[in-house]
Formats: C-alpha cells, sequence, structure tokens
C-alpha cells in the first residue's frame, strides 16, 4: 500500500516525478529487504502454522507488486511522463484500492479468517477487470486518436502498461490466498 500511496501521489500538480520515483524505490528496497528476511526466516523454521511454499509464493507475490509499482515509477521519470494521464490516475487510484486489500488481508492469515480471505480474493479480482478495462480502453484511445504522436504514445502505453501489470499481480496474489484459505478452511 505505501508504495501505491507514493506513485499516487504524482496526482499531485506540485510533485516531480523524481520525488516520487525516489520515495517509490525507498519503499521497494525496504520490501526487498523483508522478502529476504521472510524467506530467511522460513528456510530457518521447521513448522509453520501455514506451508512454507504458501507463505514464500505470497511474499514473492507481494515483492513482485512492489517492484512493478517502482516500475511504473521509474518509467515515468524514464519516458517524461510529468503528469499522470485520467487513465493512469484511475490505474493508480486501482492500485490503492487493491493493495489497501491486501494490507486488510494479511491480518487474516495469522487468524485463519479463511471465509473473509476469500471474500478479500473476490474484491481483488473484481478490481483487476475494472483495471483491465481501463487499460483497454486507454491503449484504443491512443491507438485510434490520429492527433496522438508516437512517441506520446509509446510513453504513455509503458507506463499504462506497468501500472496495469503492478494491479494484475494482485490479482495473483488473490490466488495464492484463495489457495491458502481453500487448503486451511
Amino acid at each position: 500500500l505505501a508504495a501505491a500511496l507514493a506513485l499516487a501521489k504524482s496526482k499531485d500538480p506540485s510533485s516531480k516525478p523524481e520525488d516520487v520515483r525516489d520515495a517509490v524505490q525507498v519503499i521497494e528496497h525496504h520490501a526487498d529487504d523483508l522478502v529476504r528476511k521472510m524467506e530467511d526466516a522460513l528456510a530457518r523454521t521447521f513448522v509453520t502454522p501455514l506451508d512454507r511454499e504458501d507463505l514464500q509464493r505470497l511474499s514473492s507475490e507481494l515483492d513482485d507488486v512492489v517492484d512493478l509499482t517502482n516500475l511504473a515509477a521509474r518509467a515515468s521519470v524514464l519516458y517524461g511522463v510529468a503528469r499522470p494521464t485520467e487513465p493512469m490516475q484511475k490505474l493508480m487510484d486501482t492500485l490503492v484500492s487493491t493493495t489497501g486489500v491486501l494490507k486488510a488481508a494479511m491480518p487474516k492469515l495469522r487468524t485463519h479468517e479463511y471465509a473473509a480471505l476469500l471474500d478479500d480474493s473476490r474484491k481483488l479480482r473484481a478490481l483487476e477487470k475494472e483495471a483491465d478495462s481501463v487499460f483497454r480502453s486507454a491503449v484504443s484511445m491512443l491507438f485510434k486518436d490520429p492527433a496522438v504522436d508516437a512517441k506520446v504514445l509509446l510513453r504513455e502505453k509503458e507506463v499504462l502498461e506497468d501500472l496495469e501489470n503492478a494491479v494484475d499481480h494482485c490479482d495473483n496474489v488473490a490466488d495464492t490466498l484463495t489457495n491458502i484459505a481453500v487448503k486451511h478452511g
């Protein structure tokens, strides 16, 4: 959630893309450290309440969400997208929503609230479908509008893809949460 919120700050007209990128990068490095600590703990722990492989997959997929959020922030700077377009802003909002659902879902693993995890997974899938629609519509408009310069098309498409991929990976987390809920519920 922190990375998505940091990225969403790019919607503020006073924000600088470089500052947003740097803020997301710091969060991404912190997330990488957490994944390493989780993997080390899983390697040392003989018995866990959940399968170690499931926990490792979950941490890896969560890290992918942060990595892709970071990639979107970096792409904005790299390709010179000074201000996110309306579809980019919608995808950022969806990313904030999906990561908010994920943040609320994670403690439910510890308390074995598997039915609630299934509900959260359904919410994530619905949000991901909305993001797909926004993405497809935005890319379609870029290609159909004869006034859009090729450079603009390429730069905006790249950032849109990175944002959509980050949301897509939230759906991957939903699949893992569903598998854990079905296995242990």
